[in-house]
């Protein structure tokens, strides 16, 4: 029997949904039950390809190429669980669906309204497949209680939960306790003002997780239990931790997973096995050493922008038990080429991570400058190989046109749109729609590793599948150029039409893929090349 968990906001955005979800998974998992996780989306938008990073944050896609929300991303690195595009859904989709069924006529000519047709889409969204065995479905509600577009959501879990039942549904709510210095008092007020706004569109949550900075007097938790019609057992202080990989041992200790299971009438369940949990909260806290990563991008004021890279740099540290210290540097600041760029001095590795657009991408090809006649060991990532490339062609192979025709029309493409350029006498196709959300090479593909190359070394096999999101390629036309000044394409795909890596042969790390490893990279399955990218960096600092 599957069992539903609906988990929502209150009072403030950005309290932590997405990680609170995935904490909770990841502790029914250790304690021996099959979980998938879900997040239902608010917004117009059908997915969040299309939005700024500055203000979603990074795109997370899946092995089947859905463009998901981030919060996908740290369900997998908790779980284990490759997320799949049916565990994504926005407004956008399920309004987009619905015109699309009322079009063809499937609606008999009844007149489509928000109840029970969105609704009904929701709903049917939640119970979808969640596949064999799972004992739990996880559903992220996004945004925050109030929010005018989300009603249509909470209303769905609200029937939801009547017609599953309480053995069958839990609701829990996220808040905040704020902490007023002045007054030298923790505020449950708006605590209890969102569980009312919860209330009066018919939801009692069943367990509420209160973020805070500091312990919770039991007195405050017994008002917030009384006020809010929730045992005071119920009241579970999330405060705040040193890392985020903390969380889940965290909300054990507070009894999270253990009032959960009593609400299901789970109370018997085997206790949770933590120890992976335990040995990476010793090795975050007492690394052996650390490194200095520049990352060098355009949206590093968001972080969020890079969130999977980030993590995956931190898995890195993990798989070398040593602190990763990461320097967000903007690329724009040294597009100019009379821009100093000694803020790279003393880095111990460079990443140059995914991004659209010219803008800052004359800073991003300094930077592989930099690494490459500095030996500093540096990755590129989509854009970053990319731009690696065109780099390479202008300093290395002399053709000083060398662009991609992203920046626009160039009489040495060596990237472009696969439409824009031959392979032999044959034109390779791609979908030429003006839907900018359906031009990208999106989710797993294979590639094929060159024997003896450094990447096949650190993979270990020769066949790969990583994951995509990216219009334009290299052109295979400049390779034999490329590789006569000492660039290898160590990967291509299996038809050998699309480079897929790049690695410098007279370089102690210099690697560069098409794809997006960061996506698959997991606390305890660091990606091998994120591992090889900083073990390379503690080589370097000891030579700085």
């Amino acid at each position: 029997m599957t069992r539903y968990i609906f988990i929502t906001g209150g009072v403030v955005s950005s309290l932590g949904k997405g990680i609170a979800s995935a904490a909770l998974g990841a502790l029914l998992q250790a304690r021996g039950y099959k979980v998938r996780l879900r997040k239902l989306d608010p917004y117009l938008n059908v997915d969040p390809g299309t939005m700024s990073p500055r203000q979603h944050g990074e795109v997370f896609v899946t092995d089947d190429g859905a463009e998901t929300d981030l919060d996908l991303g740290h369900y997998e690195r908790f779980t284990g669980v490759s997320a799949r595009q049916s565990d994504n859904i926005t407004t956008g989709r399920i309004y987009s669906t619905i015109i699309e069924k009322e079009r063809r006529g499937d609606y008999l000519g009844a007149t489509i309204q928000v109840i029970p047709h969105v609704t009904n889409e929701i709903k049917d969204f939640v119970l979808s497949d969640a596949g064999e065995g799972v004992d739990f479905v996880l559903c992220e509600i996004g945004g925050t209680v109030g929010d005018i577009e989300g009603l249509p959501f909470f209303e769905a879990i609200r029937q939801l939960g009547q017609e599953l039942g309480p053995q069958r549904a839990c609701f829990i709510h996220l808040t905040l306790l704020p902490y007023i210095p002045a007054a030298g008092e923790m505020k449950t007020k708006p605590t209890q003002h969102s569980v009312k706004e919860l209330r009066s569109i018919g939801i009692q949550p069943q367990i509420l997780l209160c973020r805070c900075d500091r312990p919770i007097p039991e007195n405050e938790k017994g008002k917030i239990a009384s006020f809010c019609n929730v045992r005071p057992s119920s009241v579970i202080e999330a405060r705040d931790v040193g890392h985020i990989y903390d969380v889940p041992a965290a909300y054990h200790a507070e009894g999270l997973d253990d009032e959960l299971l009593w609400h299901f009438g789970l109370s018997d369940a085997p206790e949770p096995d933590l120890s992976q949990w335990q040995r990476i909260a010793e090795t975050v806290h007492n690394p052996d050493g650390e490194v200095n990563i520049g990352l060098v991008g355009k949206y590093v004021d968001v972080p969020d922008a890079y969130k999977s890279v980030m993590e995956a740099l931190t898995h890195g540290g993990l798989a070398n038990t040593v602190k990763v210290n990461i320097n967000l540097i903007d690329s724009e600041a040294f597009d100019d080429d009379t821009a100093p760029i000694d803020v790279l001095e003393g880095i111990h590795g460079i990443i140059l991570p995914g991004g659209f657009g010219e803008r800052g991408a004359r800073g991003k090809m300094r930077a592989a400058r930099f690494a490459r006649e500095r030996k500093v060991p540096c990755f590129g990532i989509c854009y970053g190989m990319q731009l690696s490339v065109v780099e390479a062609a202008r300093n290395l192979a002399g053709i000083e046109d060398a662009a991609t025709t992203e920046f626009g029309p160039t009489e040495q493409p060596i990237v472009g749109l696969m439409s824009e350029w031959t392979k032999g006498n044959e034109k390779v196709t791609r979908d030429e729609t003006t839907d900018m959300g359906g031009t990208m090479r999106l989710g797993a593909y294979p590639a094929r590793l060159k024997e003896g190359s450094k990447v096949a070394e650190v993979y270990g096999t020769l066949d790969i599948s990583e994951r995509h999101r990216h219009r334009y390629e290299v052109n295979t036309d400049y390779i034999e150029r490329l590789e006569a000044k000492g660039v290898v394409f160590s990967g291509m795909s299996p038809d050998g039409v699309l480079p897929e890596i790049i690695e410098l042969a007279d370089h102690p790390w210099f690697i560069a893929v098409q794809y997006h490893p960061e996506l698959k990279s997991r606390p305890f399955e660091p990606h091998p090349l994120f591992a090889s990218f900083i073990e390379a960096a503690v080589t370097q600092s000891r030579l700085v």
